[in-house]
């Protein structure tokens, strides 16, 4: 499987008051530039055949920009998405067939994490995404069994890129 992993875009920050943290949406400055983020992603990566988002506002957002930049698939929310469980993220993306491209939305540090535990580093701390970043990681069987890092870029890159 390819697995995209992207973290959501620039959202309201934490603790702003009458805002609840599940409930952080994008800014205004977060969509735009996820905008041009999803453009980037859309001419590197062809369409990914899923989207699967945690629940959390600000990245079903993110994944609903990127779903239109390449015109489909709908996101599905996956609450698996929304924690730090490596064990209940691969229940889910190990239901993929091998040939699938799947695309995540989530948050940190639990992206960094998997992407760590993917590439074989105990030093996930290196690998952190900025809101809107992206890794592309090849996984050749059961995402415990690791995969090979495809390429790992910056928001900023991606903008360029679209």
């Amino acid at each position: 499987m390819r697995l995209l992993i992207v973290r959501h875009a620039i959202a309201v920050p934490h603790g702003t008051p009458g805002v609840a943290e599940n409930d952080r949406p994008l800014t205004p400055e977060g969509e735009l530039k996820f905008r041009e983020v999803a453009k980037g992603l859309a001419r590197v990566l062809d369409r990914p055949d899923a989207l699967l988002t945690s629940p959390l506002l600000r990245a079903r957002q993110t994944a609903a920009i990127a779903a239109q930049a390449w015109g489909g698939p709908e996101p599905k929310q996956t609450p698996a998405l929304a924690s730090g469980s490596f064990e209940a993220q691969a229940e889910v993306l190990d239901d993929y067939p091998e040939d699938a491209t799947v695309a995540i939305f989530g948050h940190e540090p639990w992206l960094s994490e998997l992407l760590g535990r993917l590439v074989g580093t105990r030093h996930a701390e290196r690998l952190t995404f900025k809101k809107g970043g992206a890794a592309l990681v090849d996984v050749a069987g059961a995402l415990a069994d690791g995969g090979s890092l495809v390429w790992y870029l910056p928001p900023k890159l991606l903008r360029k890129l679209g």
